[in-house]
């Protein structure tokens, strides 16, 4: 296999992957936007956190809200827990790296706002951390997990919602994911200004 040949297989492999999880995400991105909307109009936030990839997916999240995503609209309230290096720093330094999301969420959740909780193998520590600390202060949670969920799984609540995209390869769920956050903006917007 050639280099060209190498890249056209990993688009292909992307769209298998996207095609495959339609029928499975769909209805549940669905459930989300509607739960981030509910949140929204009840002047609560989302708060959205994730390490790595994950971390710029929910500064991506928070920034579509925030500004606009393809529709002109006033601002939405949503803060990427992923972006104050000072907090980052002094609470991985002073507390532990598993604490750096809960501790903001303890800080700045309330009941009926939202946490987006990204992770792509479903086990990170600091972000199942954050999804018991919104559980504590009475938050719904949408999580973004692929392979099996992980620990993620079990954390979740009967009311959040989990967008588990059913593959293993890190890259794959990242790409999905992208498409998730994409479809959630999409469909907020749907909701607060209708059709196009």
């Amino acid at each position: 296999m050639n280099l060209e040949q190498r890249i056209t297989k990993q688009f292909e492999d992307s769209i298998a992957v996207k095609q495959q999880s339609t029928a499975i995400l769909a209805p549940l991105i669905a459930r989300a936007a509607h739960l981030m909307v509910d949140a929204l109009l009840a002047d609560g936030k989302i708060l959205a956190c994730g390490n790595g990839g994950s971390a710029a997916d929910a500064q991506h999240f928070a920034a579509e809200l925030v500004g606009r995503f393809e529709r002109e609209r006033p601002e939405l309230r949503a803060l990427a827990l992923t972006t104050d290096t000072s907090i980052l720093t002094a609470v991985g330094n002073d507390y532990s790296f598993s604490e750096i999301f809960s501790k903001q969420v303890n800080a700045f959740g309330v009941a009926g706002d939202v946490l987006l909780a990204i992770s792509t193998s479903g086990n990170s520590a600091n972000v199942l951390a954050a999804v018991h600390a919104a559980h504590e202060h009475g938050m719904r949670v949408v999580a973004l997990t692929g392979k099996s969920g992980g620990l993620m799984n079990e954390a979740l609540h009967e009311d959040d919602v989990h967008l588990c995209v059913p593959h293993e390869r890190t890259a794959r769920i990242q790409e999905v994911h992208l498409l998730c956050i994409h479809c959630l903006c999409d469909a907020i917007d749907f909701h607060l200004l209708g059709d196009d």
